[in-house]
């Protein structure tokens, strides 16, 4: 998925992908060089980590 997707998916802004993918442990694949450079990412990985950010509401 791209970083336009995964910030649909995520209800975040394309900034905030760039920003903070990496920080909270989503795992980037850069294809091709310098401005036209794409960010995609493993929906299973984004998956993953989306479940482990449950929290209990008890």
């Amino acid at each position: 998925m791209t970083a336009r997707e995964l910030a649909q998916h995520l209800n975040m802004s394309v900034p905030w992908v760039y920003r903070e993918a990496a920080r909270v442990g989503l795992t980037a694949y850069k294809f091709g060089t310098g401005r036209n450079a794409k960010m995609q990412f493993r929906v299973s990985e984004v998956q993953r980590w989306i479940e482990q950010q449950s929290v209990s509401l008890n």
